[in-house]
């Protein structure tokens, strides 16, 4: 079934008020190109900015991107309808993840539920079938009510002490609690993929789910600069067995949705409103199956700036990075059977959505069975240079 995308679910709530910039792939010149989203129509950028990595290093680039000129690709309901890779015209253009040199990186266990969650997983070794009567176990120990520790504080050490005397101690309550943020590569750059497109769950996973989050747009010089949405695909049964098994359950092909836009900061938004966005999922599934979740960003433990402190500390990023913040969301709902939990079917509808950025929305497919990741970074630059975009010597 087509995914039925909507260009008033996928603009924020006011519209083209702030300043939104994309990407699109143009099959005229078989590459991708910088967009702005303006209310007559979507503007190619490229010409003065060739990557997006490029525009966030501006000065200024919401300005930037407000003043540039551009060439008009199509209205944003036409790009829009295109982008359901269901029912794709190949020959027309369509939108991709709105980030291209920069980093995929993730954070994990942010929120106190999901911290719950993930420590469900791994005493339940990955199965399903036996995370009923853990959760009501570890609850029972440590209770739900972590929002207000504060990561590293003299009351988290107090409280890691007690959990490790008690034998209930794990790799998750470490980062959840402790001073050090987990910060994980997420995906390969240039290989996330945009709404509309299908995202991919491993063939051999039976308990998975999606993770709605604020993804943020960090520039070279660790200045966040902007915000979008994100899929950070989660393979609860290969994490739950075993922490080392992460780069497994989490880099597959088509697992990293981002998008539909970066909104970039301006006068109408700022670090400040992503600390107060709520992001509503919902997922449709083929047999009738309604799953809703929220994540909302007021009950973060980590405040963003700090993660991202953590993931420049020792370390730079000479094209920016996209760093995901964590959810709140951690499904417990039955699908198929009591006890059973949620985890996808091939099919779902996943869409995900805040007041100020929009709808990402796919569609869930296996990764083995997934359109092939192909457009690596050799063949981005040869189609730059092709394009003469490389002509003033700089990305």
């Amino acid at each position: 079934m087509p995914l039925a995308l909507d260009a008033r679910r996928f603009l924020p709530d006011d519209g083209y008020a702030g300043t939104l910039v994309a990407r699109v792939w143009r099959p005229d010149v078989r590459g991708p190109s910088v967009v702005v989203l303006r209310a007559d129509g979507v503007y190619d950028i490229s010409a003065e900015f060739p990557t997006v990595s490029t525009l966030l290093d501006q000065p200024q680039p919401a300005r930037s991107a407000q003043q540039a000129g551009g060439e008009r690709l199509g209205s944003l309901e036409q790009i829009l309808a295109n982008s359901d890779e269901s029912v794709r015209d190949a020959a027309k253009p369509f939108f991709l993840a709105p980030c291209d040199l920069q980093v995929v990186k993730a954070a994990g266990v942010t929120f106190a539920t999901s911290l719950v969650e993930r420590l469900i997983e791994e005493q339940a070794d990955g199965d399903p079938a036996k995370a009923v009567e853990v959760r009501a176990r570890v609850v029972a120990q440590i209770g739900t009510d972590l929002a207000a520790l504060k990561p590293g504080s003299e009351q988290a050490m107090a409280l890691k002490k007690l959990l490790q005397e008690q034998g209930l101690w794990s790799q998750y309550l470490e980062v959840g609690i402790g001073p050090d943020a987990e910060v994980f590569s997420k995906a390969p750059v240039l290989s996330s993929v945009g709404t509309g497109a299908d995202i991919g769950i491993r063939a051999d996973s039976s308990w998975n789910n999606p993770e709605p989050e604020v993804v943020l747009a960090v520039d070279s010089r660790s200045r966040i600069v902007g915000a979008t949405l994100g899929n950070d695909v989660n393979l609860r049964d290969l994490e739950g067995r075993s922490a080392l098994l992460l780069s497994k359950a989490k880099d597959n092909n088509a697992s990293c949705a981002i998008g539909p836009f970066i909104r970039l900061f301006d006068a109408t938004f700022g670090l400040a409103d992503v600390c107060r966005e709520k992001v509503d999922l919902r997922v449709d599934g083929p047999e009738g199956f309604v799953l809703e979740g929220l994540n909302s960003m007021e009950f973060i433990s980590r405040a963003p700036q700090d993660i991202v402190d953590q993931a420049t500390a020792a370390h730079q990023y000479p094209d920016g990075f996209m760093l995901f913040l964590g959810t709140l969301f951690a499904p417990t709902q039955d699908r198929d059977q009591p006890g059973g939990g949620f985890t996808h079917k091939v099919g779902d509808r996943v869409s995900i959505r805040s007041a100020r950025l929009g709808e990402l929305c796919n569609r869930v497919t296996h990764s083995e069975s997934a359109a092939p990741w192909t457009f690596g970074l050799r063949a981005f630059v040869s189609n730059l240079a092709a394009r003469g975009l490389l002509a003033k010597g700089a990305l």
